[in-house]
């Protein structure tokens, strides 16, 4: 095949182009997007063929190559899972008007929209102002809820319904499939004289019936190219929206179809039933996180893989017979991670991991390693957590921090480097869910397990939660609306909103505080139980000391926030035992 022979323009007749897909002539890829279906879209779409201007090409992709594809569009098969063709034809572009024309015409079912009816509906009676109109299609093309808005209930005082009645409002597919029981219907209504040939309704019949008949849809048809060369194409085409997913492209790519000889193989349910088969949170983390750690396995352990990165140039490198060699142990590796975040380190979401390589280092830690040292694990998630300078955000960093483990991984000297942390930053650290340093802080006070302010026994950070107000709480100590903030924002050099400011409590324990003085709400819990409890929050023993004594200093925030900086270095300390520890201070510095 010659390149003048790839690209092929032709066209094809709308209903001809609609009764072949529901032949299942047309499929349609997985890395195709989601369908937004808006009623006045549709419209528009219909206005436009009214007015026979174009539509747009539809980019057809012809391939003897079978990929996972979308079974239904708008509730109609289109795709036979049991029929072998010689030659599939994939609709790379253009998905959104195929599925806005064929329920539109068709009828069928719209995701997130249940007991909508999509078939649309024409008012013959409607005329368009001018040739350059462009507000009468909002009435001339119609939904039943529109025509109707009681499920059916015949009501005879609206005008739309007695248009329909009298067959002024008819069913675009009528007039496609039935139009002689469509006209006869009009002439022989009782509401109106219709018998003569040239009424305006009976001419705007007519006028449909030509459109439907005759109105063609541009086509350009790409033969003779592989998966990668249409996933650029399909990316070109659609710079102006969401990006394709690599993900899908390698879903696309390394699918085989299941034969007599051969089970088949399909990415995203073996994602989809590794999610299912187990329980944790952490499994929810995105499909991208799971195709870039299986990169890092096959990187690291598949000789001659040619997948020497984790960016997209190298995941579209993938190959199946890959994915299939490191599955079993990656799955166990994966699940290892998972557990250590969740059972060692007491992180119960994947929202506090600080960076998201620390799934790939991690897991590549964990796979086919009969002997990993946890107390090393520990250590080298803290250090690079808190760590002054941003150790993992780069790709160079993930490959040398993968060597890195690789050395204890084999049992050869490894040694951490000095520990630098700025006091200044945790001071300043606000929350940001984006935030490496304020997801670190929130790991770490996940990490001590904090107790239930009212009953001290219970943790306050579970799986399970079987009660609306058990959920865990965000709450700052010194609350930012309390009249002891409102009332020493001058005499608090330290922002309320710092993380140094925050603790993990109930719902309902938060609710019960609401806005209050920390002088007088921790009187409410102040008993040898709590008192127990504290340091699984970090508390300071002077925050219980004012309560007792009725009396806070004006600056008892900035004395609070300091106290806290303090345990959490110390606790770090607790946790990074061993190694070169250096505590700065930028702020006394650049006073």
């Amino acid at each position: 095949m010659t390149y003048t022979d790839r690209i092929f323009p032709t066209n094809k007749g709308l209903t001809t182009y609609l009764d072949e897909l529901l032949n299942k002539n047309y499929q349609i890829p997985t890395f195709q997007r989601e369908v937004v279906w808006e009623k006045e879209n549709v419209k528009k779409l219909w206005d436009s063929i009214y007015k026979f201007y174009p539509l747009g090409s539809v980019l057809i992709w012809k391939t003897d190559l079978k990929l996972q594809n979308h079974r239904q569009v708008g509730g109609h098969q289109i795709t036979d899972p049991n029929f072998a063709r010689t030659e599939y034809q994939y609709i790379l572009d253009g998905q959104q008007r195929t599925t806005s024309l064929l329920t539109s015409l068709y009828g069928g079912s719209i995701e997130n929209r249940p007991g909508f009816d999509p078939t649309i509906y024409v008012d013959l009676t409607v005329k368009s102002d001018n040739e350059t109109d462009d507000e009468s299609y909002r009435s001339r093309f119609l939904f039943w809820d529109e025509i109707d808005d009681r499920n059916g209930e015949i009501r005879q005082n609206v005008p739309k319904r007695k248009r329909y009645d009298a067959g002024l409002i008819v069913k675009l597919i009528d007039i496609k499939n039935n139009f002689g029981s469509v006209e006869r219907h009009l002439v022989e209504s009782p509401d109106g004289d219709y018998k003569d040939y040239d009424h305006p309704a009976r001419q705007e019949l007519r006028r449909l019936k030509e459109i439907l008949d005759n109105y063609r849809i541009s086509f350009i048809e790409v033969k003779g190219i592989q998966v990668a060369e249409v996933c650029q194409i399909f990316e070109r085409i659609n710079q102006a929206g969401k990006p394709l997913n690599i993900f899908d492209i390698v879903v696309a790519k390394t699918f085989k179809p299941t034969t007599k000889d051969d089970s088949g193989f399909y990415l995203r349910e073996l994602i989809d039933n590794f999610r299912a088969a187990n329980r944790s949170e952490f499994l929810s983390i995105g499909d991208l996180d799971y195709l870039q750690t299986l990169a890092v396995l096959i990187s690291r352990n598949v000789d001659g893989s040619g997948v020497r990165n984790i960016t997209d140039r190298y995941l579209n490198e993938i190959k199946t017979e890959q994915i299939l060699s490191i599955w079993e142990g990656a799955k166990k590796a994966i699940l290892k991670t998972f557990d250590f975040f969740e059972n060692h380190l007491h992180l119960k979401t994947p929202y506090l991991i600080p960076f998201r390589y620390f799934y790939f280092t991690v897991a590549n830690y964990f796979f086919k390693n009969n002997a990993p040292n946890y107390d090393f694990l520990k250590q080298y998630f803290w250090y690079y957590s808190f760590h002054n300078d941003d150790l993992l955000s780069n790709t160079t960093h993930l490959f040398q921090h993968l060597d890195f483990l690789d050395k204890e991984k084999q049992k050869k000297p490894y040694q951490f480097g000095r520990f630098l942390l700025d006091k200044e930053k945790l001071r300043s650290s606000a929350y940001s869910s984006k935030g490496r340093l304020s997801r670190a802080i929130l790991s770490l006070y996940a990490s001590k397990q904090p107790k239930d302010w009212e009953h001290c026994d219970r943790e306050v950070l579970v799986q399970n939660y079987f009660f609306s107000t058990d959920n865990p709480n965000l709450h700052h100590v010194f609350p930012t609306n309390s009249e002891y903030v409102l009332n020493n924002r001058h005499n608090n050099q330290i922002d309320s909103n710092s993380l140094m400011n925050i603790v993990y409590i109930t719902q309902i324990t938060n609710l019960n505080i609401t806005n209050r003085n920390p002088l007088e709400y921790i009187r409410e819990y102040d008993n040898p139980a709590f008192e127990s409890i504290m340091p699984t929050h970090l508390l300071p023993k002077e925050i219980l000391e004012w309560a007792r004594a009725n009396d806070m200093p004006s600056n008892a925030l900035d004395i609070f926030i300091e106290k806290r900086v303090e345990a959490v270095i110390e606790d770090l300390k607790n946790k990074l035992q061993g190694l070169t520890f250096d505590i700065i201070d930028t702020k006394q510095v650049t006073q």
